[in-house]
C-alpha cells in the first residue's frame, strides 16, 4: 500500500514569554543551542507505527524510526529536518524549537496526492505534560518534575513510562542530582531498551563519579545499532570517563575513534570538540608538543564555525599556554578574546561560570602580567576585572581579582593601596560567605522539594504495580484457556508440518528412484551399442582389412569416450548430441557404404546452446534405421537427419530412412533378433516416460511409416524437444 504525507501535527506547549525573550537574547542565529527533537511516524487511519523511516538533519545527525515509529535526533534552531521513506514523498521542515513532531500518512488518493504540509493539532494529555516538563526543565525544577509526575499518571504503556523516566532523569542531571538521574535512567531502560538512554545513563554514572559503571555501560552498548552521531557520542563519553580516571592513553584512543567517525561522516561540531579534547588530554599527560598540534587544529576548525565556538577554543589554547609559562602569547591571545567577546556581547549573554566573560579574561591577563612582574600592565587589567565582576555580580571573580590586585600593589611597593585593597578583599569574602549560606539554604529547600516529588513518583509507581498485579490476576483465568487453544493449534500445525516433510521425503525418494532407473537404462544401452561396434571391428579384421579396422577403431574410441563422459548426465547440450550423431552415423556408413548415404542438416536459425537433450536418445533410432531398414534394402538407400525449430521454445528432430520399413524388417528377423529389438526400444520408451515425469513433458517421440503403397515404406521418427 502506497502512502503519502497528509499532515504533521506539533504538540507545542506555550512557552513563558520571558523565557522566549531570554532565549532570543542568549543565542544568535549561528549560536543556537542544541536540543533533542522527538517525533513519530504513523499511519493516519490505523495509527500503526512505520519503522525504518530515514530521519536526517541536513549536514548533521542521522537516525531512523524504531519499531514503535518513534525517533529522536539532535538539532538546533534553524536546522532543516528531512524525513524520507520509500512509501511517501520526502518532507522538509525548518526546526523552530524542541517541539514534538508527529507525521501521519494515509493511503494514496489522487484528490489529495499533492498535499504535503505541516499543521497544528490539539495535543494529547500525555504528550502535552511531557513537553511541559521539558519546557521548564532548565528554569523551574519543581514545576518540571510536577509535569513529569502528572505525565506518569497519564501513561498508558511501557513506552510512555520509559519516556517519563527519561525526562525525569534529564531534569535531575541538569539540577545536578546525579544519583537520582541514574535511578530514573535505569527504570526507563527497564521499560524499553534504548541506546540513546543508555548513553545518557553512562554519562550520569560519570557525573556521579561511578566511573567503572560508566565504562561498563558504554562498552555494553551495541555499536552496530547506533547512528553516526550516537557512535561519536559514545567514544567521546568513554574518553571523558577515562580522562577522569587519569587513564590518558585509553582516553586519547577513545577520542580518536570518535574523531575518525566524525570526520568520515562530516559531523563538524564533533570534529572540533574531539580535537580540542585530545589536545587537553595530551596536555594533562605532559605531551606538550602533541597537545599544541591538536590545539592548533581545533582552533583552525573552530574559526570555520560560529564566533562563540572560536572564542571558546582560543580560551582553552590560552589556558594551555599558561601551563607552558608562555605568558606573552597567552596575553596576546586573551586580548584577541576580549575583542571577540565585545563583538558578540550584544547578541549573547554568558553565564557567570562561563570562561567567556570580560571579568575572567581581564583577570587572567592581569595575572599573566603579574607572573612576568610587569605590575604596571597588570594593575589596569585587574581593575577592569573588578569593575566588570561588580557590574555582573560575579563575587567569586571580584574576590580573586581584588586579592591578586592587593598582591601586585604590595610587590610594586604601593603598600597603602595594597592595604586598602586587602580590606575590600575581606569585605568581599564576607559577602561571598553570606551568599554561599543563602545558596546552601536554597539547595536544602530544593532538595526537600525534590524529595517530596520523588515520594509522589514512588507512590505512583506503587499504585501502578498494584494495578498491574490485579490485571495479572484477571488475565490468569483466560491464560489457561488460551494455552489449551494454542496447544491444539500447535498440534494441528505440527501435523501439517509433519505431512509437509513426509510429502517432500516421498517426492525426493521418487526422484531418486527415477534417477536410478535412468542410470540403469543407460547402462543397459551402452553394452548393446559397444557389442555392435566391436562386431564391425571383428568383421574388418576377419577380412584382413587392418587399415580400415584401425581407422574404424580410432573413430570408435572417440565416440566411446564422448558416450562415457555423458553417461552420468540426464541432459547434455544439443551441440554435443549433434557431434555424437555425426560421429556415430559416420561409423555406420563406414561399415555399410554400399547400403546407404546420409545427410545431417541443422537449421541455421536454431541457437543450439539454448537446448539440452538426454544423451544417447537419438542413437538407437539411427541404429534401427541402418540395421533393420536400410541394411535389408535391395538398392542403395538414404538416411536423412534434420533438426528444425517449430516454435521459439521447441525444436523438431526428424530421422527418416527409405528402408524396407518396420513390417517387412520384422518378417526378415530371426526370433532372437526380434527379442533384442523389443528390449532396446522398450528401454528408450521407459527413458522418455521417466524424463517426462521428472521434467514436465520435455520430450515427445512419434514413429510412423515414411511412405505408403510402396515396396520399401521406410520409417520416420519425429522427436520433439522443448526448451527449459
Amino acid at each position: 500500500m502506497k502512502v503519502f504525507v497528509t499532515y504533521i501535527c506539533f504538540l507545542v506547549i506555550v512557552f513563558n514569554a520571558d523565557l522566549l525573550l531570554a532565549q532570543d537574547n542568549i543565542f544568535s542565529k549561528n549560536e543556537a543551542p542544541q536540543f533533542t527533537i522527538r517525533g513519530s511516524v504513523v499511519e493516519s487511519d490505523t495509527q500503526n507505527p512505520i519503522p525504518n523511516v530515514n530521519i536526517e538533519i541536513s549536514g548533521g545527525a542521522y537516525t531512523t524510526t524504531n519499531i514503535f515509529g518513534d525517533f529522536r535526533i539532535e538539532a538546533r534552531k534553524g536546522d532543516e529536518l528531512i524525513i524520507r521513506h520509500k512509501d511517501f514523498e520526502t518532507v522538509y521542515y525548518i526546526i523552530q524549537s524542541s517541539e514534538r513532531i508527529k507525521v501521519e500518512v494515509e493511503p494514496l488518493d489522487e484528490e489529495y496526492s499533492k498535499i504535503n504540509k505541516f499543521s497544528r493539532s490539539k495535543p494529547q494529555a500525555f504528550n502535552a505534560l511531557i513537553d511541559s516538563a521539558e519546557t521548564y526543565l532548565k528554569t523551574d525544577a519543581k514545576k518540571s518534575i510536577q509535569f513529569a509526575t502528572d505525565a506518569l499518571s497519564e501513561s498508558k504503556s511501557t513506552k510512555e513510562n520509559s519516556e517519563v523516566y527519561e525526562v525525569l532523569a534529564d531534569i535531575y542531571v541538569f539540577w545536578k542530582q546525579y544519583d537520582l538521574a541514574v535511578s530514573k535512567y535505569r527504570i526507563s531502560l527497564q521499560n524499553i531498551k534504548n541506546n540513546a538512554v543508555s548513553l545518557k545513563l553512562a554519562k550520569a554514572y560519570r557525573l556521579n563519579k561511578n566511573y567503572q559503571e560508566s565504562i561498563e555501560i558504554y562498552n555494553a552498548i551495541n555499536k552496530k545499532e547506533l547512528s553516526n552521531w550516537e557512535l561519536v557520542t559514545l567514544h567521546e563519553g568513554l574518553g571523558d570517563t577515562y580522562l577522569l580516571t587519569q587513564d590518558y592513553d585509553a582516553s586519547i584512543s577513545s577520542y580518536k575513534e570518535g574523531l575518525a567517525v566524525a570526520e568520515k561522516h562530516l559531523i563538524k561540531p564533533k570534529v572540533t570538540d574531539l580535537n580540542s579534547k585530545i589536545a587537553q588530554t595530551y596536555s594533562a599527560k605532559g605531551e606538550k608538543l602533541n597537545a599544541k598540534n591538536y590545539f592548533n587544529q581545533s582552533l583552525k576548525l573552530a574559526n570555520t564555525e560560529n564566533k562563540k565556538r572560536a572564542i571558546e577554543e582560543k580560551v582553552k589554547f590560552a589556558d594551555f599556554q599558561n601551563n607552558l609559562n608562555d605568558y606573552s602569547n597567552e596575553i596576546d591571545l586573551r586580548k584577541e578574546v576580549l575583542e571577540d567577546i565585545n563583538d558578540i556581547k550584544n547578541d549573547s549573554i554568558f553565564d557567570k561560570e562561563s570562561d567567556l566573560t570580560l571579568q575572567k579574561q581581564n583577570y587572567k591577563i592581569g595575572n599573566a602580567y603579574a607572573l612576568q612582574d610587569d605590575f604596571e600592565n597588570a594593575i589596569p587589567y585587574l581593575e577592569k576585572s573588578i569593575k566588570e565582576a561588580n557590574k555582573n555580580e560575579d563575587l567569586v571573580v571580584e574576590k580573586d581579582a581584588t586579592r591578586k590586585l592587593s598582591e601586585v600593589f604590595n610587590n610594586a611597593g604601593e603598600h597603602e593601596k595594597a592595604i586598602s585593597t586587602i580590606k575590600n578583599y575581606e569585605r568581599l569574602v564576607d559577602e561571598l560567605y553570606i551568599k554561599k549560606e543563602q545558596e546552601i539554604s536554597q539547595a536544602a529547600r530544593f532538595s526537600k522539594d525534590i524529595a517530596s516529588k520523588q515520594n509522589r513518583i514512588l507512590s505512583l509507581e506503587s499504585d501502578r504495580a498494584l494495578s498491574e498485579s490485579k490485571y495479572q490476576l484477571n488475565i490468569e483465568q483466560t491464560r489457561r484457556q488460551k494455552l489449551i487453544i494454542y496447544s491444539l493449534i500447535g498440534g494441528v500445525l505440527l501435523l501439517l508440518i509433519t505431512a509437509f516433510f513426509m510429502y517432500n521425503y516421498i517426492k525426493q525418494q521418487r526422484l531418486a528412484n527415477n534417477l536410478l532407473a535412468l542410470k540403469t537404462l543407460r547402462s543397459q544401452m551402452n553394452p548393446h551399442f559397444i557389442f555392435n561396434a566391436l562386431n564391425s571391428v571383428n568383421s574388418f579384421i576377419a577380412s584382413n582389412d587392418e587399415r580400415t579396422a584401425n581407422k574404424y577403431l580410432s573413430d570408435f574410441s572417440l565416440l566411446m569416450r564422448a558416450v562415457l563422459e555423458n553417461s552420468e548426465e540426464d541432459f547434455i547440450p544439443l551441440e554435443k548430441e549433434i557431434e555424437l550423431l555425426q560421429l556415430y552415423t559416420k561409423l555406420e556408413h563406414f561399415r555399410f557404404k554400399d547400403k546407404f548415404d546420409y545427410t545431417i542438416t541443422v537449421d541455421d536459425a536454431i541457437n543450439i546452446n539454448d537446448f539440452v537433450i538426454p544423451p544417447m536418445l537419438l542413437q538407437p533410432y539411427i541404429e534401427n534405421a541402418v540395421w533393420h531398414g536400410l541394411r535389408y534394402k535391395k538398392t542403395k538407400g538414404h538416411l536423412n537427419i534434420a533438426i528444425a525449430q517449430n516454435k521459439a521454445d521447441e525444436i523438431r528432430i526428424s530421422i527418416i530412412d527409405d528402408g524396407v520399413g518396420r513390417k517387412k524388417s520384422k518378417a526378415l528377423k530371426t526370433e532372437h533378433q526380434q527379442k533384442q529389438n523389443s528390449k532396446g526400444m522398450g528401454n528408450i520408451k521407459k527413458r522418455v516416460t521417466i524424463l517426462n515425469a521428472m521434467y514436465k513433458d520435455k520430450v515427445d517421440v512419434h514413429i510412423e511409416d515414411f511412405k505408403d503403397n510402396t515396396e520399401d515404406t521406410g520409417t520416420q521418427v519425429i522427436v520433439t524437444l522443448k526448451k527449459d
